[in-house]
């Protein structure tokens, strides 16, 4: 791992509109850890792009989703801060697995507790060519990370309308 200087990235980041101003903070990611972190390290996860952002937070959604669900997204300017990178050669073999992998929380926690940088790249477990961040919200240059004002955003219906019947007990196959 290696932490650079780059140009101006930017990121996107949806969460369910009750926790927005909380969207930062990382308790949600603490509470029960995530592919990234350990229950109880601080993290928040992004994406490179909207789309992205959008699929790693459609397959968290809870099936049926609540018509009461409202989303928000931010966009993140990361300027020419320093961006630790993780890749997709350098992980181990189980990095993708379900149930979350213990090798990669370790990478997540090793990378908070080492404060190399307040933002971590990785490859996206949906589709490895996209980037995610993980962001350490106690790392002293995580203030300066310019965040947007939170903006709707609503998840096209089709997707999940599709994915609806599997959760009656259907088997999807490809």
């Amino acid at each position: 791992m290696a932490s650079t200087p780059e140009p101006t990235i930017s990121a996107w980041r949806i969460d369910h509109e009750r926790w927005t101003t909380q969207s930062f903070n990382g308790l949600g990611a603490a509470l029960e850890g995530g592919r990234w972190n350990s229950a109880g390290v601080l993290v928040v996860y992004a994406s490179e792009h909207l789309a992205m952002a959008a699929q790693e937070q459609f397959v968290h959604l809870p099936r049926p989703l609540p018509r009461s669900s409202r989303f928000v997204k931010f966009r993140l300017n990361f300027g020419r801060l320093a961006i630790t990178r993780m890749l997709e050669s350098n992980l181990p073999p189980d990095w993708r697995t379900e149930p979350l992998a213990v090798s990669t929380q370790a990478m997540g926690d090793g990378w908070v507790a080492s404060a190399s940088s307040a933002i971590l790249a990785v490859p996206s477990v949906l589709i490895p060519e996209e980037t995610n961040f993980v962001l350490n919200p106690g790392h002293p240059d995580f203030a300066r990370i310019e965040i947007s004002p939170a903006e709707p955003f609503a998840f096209d219906p089709r997707p999940i309308q599709r994915i609806e019947p599997a959760q009656r007990g259907r088997t999807l196959r490809p």
